[in-house]
């Protein structure tokens, strides 16, 4: 193994994630460059108004919101008013800007369980100011094939073999493992850079066991097998450096004055709200 880094805990307002990406050990793999796992958490019933992300910027990326389990309401600047639900795929590229909310009006009455995936993926050069878009892609869309006794469901490329119709701006591919007890997983080298990261349960991979919340950042150019004695839930990302990115706040950019304009267009009004969701922000941080 390369690397293996542990998700940190930290707060997102009102609920805690684990911070998996950035570290200072490794900012990125491939275009990846934030992964956070929200919860596992029961929300309340009735969920609090303050447990929603009220609505915020981005530039220069892509935001994947990816769920187990739980409901979120993503509505945006373009108009867009969508409900994340498990096994979805969300793909919401922010280029030159956009700004969203997540909400949990689904869940507000009853409360339940919440448990997901949310990634950036750094746009390359020639997209950071593309037009901004959104696309949903119902789960049913999303191949979902057993090799042995894993089932690999693609997010996005094609992880193991197995393509995904969502569509990309570089080359990568990010996928839902789940293993049976027992199983065991080849990972051929079909990406430059590699990481598996453990949801739930546990891989052992070169005779060392790795628990749940663990990122396993893969060699490169080696074929890498790991297995899981119980049931595990995993996800494979990878994908082609993009090339060096700051970050700052919800902005990602190849420029550290891209990143400043986007700030004071933020703090000036410039970038519009969410369509009927415009009453409040979350306002610009201190540097």
């Amino acid at each position: 193994m390369e690397l293996v880094l542990r998700a940190r805990r930290t707060r997102i307002g009102a609920l805690e994630v684990g911070r998996v990406l950035p570290q200072a050990q490794r900012q990125m793999i491939g275009p990846f460059i934030f992964l956070d796992h929200i919860g596992p958490v029961m929300l309340p019933a009735p969920v609090p108004a303050g447990t929603d992300v009220r609505p915020h910027p981005h530039i220069g990326l892509a935001t994947v919101t990816y769920l187990f389990d739980g409901e979120i309401m993503h509505r945006d600047s373009l108009g867009v008013t969508q409900p994340i639900r498990p096994g979805e795929v969300n793909w919401m590229t922010a280029g030159r800007g956009i700004s969203h909310s997540e909400r949990f009006d689904a869940m507000r009455e009853q409360g339940g369980k919440l448990e997901g995936m949310q990634a950036w993926v750094a746009l390359p050069d020639d997209a950071e100011e593309i037009e901004p878009s959104f696309v949903h892609h119902p789960a049913a869309e999303l191949p979902l094939t057993a090799l042995g006794g894993v089932m690999v469901r693609a997010i996005a490329g094609a992880p193991l073999g197995v393509a995904s119709r969502v569509r990309t701006h570089s080359p990568l591919y990010y996928a839902h493992l789940d293993f049976t007890a027992g199983s065991s997983l080849a990972i051929p080298p079909e990406q430059p850079e590699r990481a598996l990261y453990i949801v739930r349960g546990a891989l052992t991979a070169a005779g060392a066991s790795h628990p749940h919340g663990s990122l396993l950042v893969l060699p490169a150019g080696a074929t890498v097998s790991v297995t899981a004695a119980a049931p595990a839930t995993v996800m494979l990302l990878g994908g082609a450096p993009v090339g060096p990115r700051h970050i700052w706040w919800n902005f990602v950019s190849s420029s550290r004055e891209r990143i400043a304009q986007a700030g004071d267009d933020w703090r000036a009004g410039r970038m519009p709200l969410p369509p009927g969701d415009d009453r409040e922000f979350i306002p610009l941080p201190e540097r």
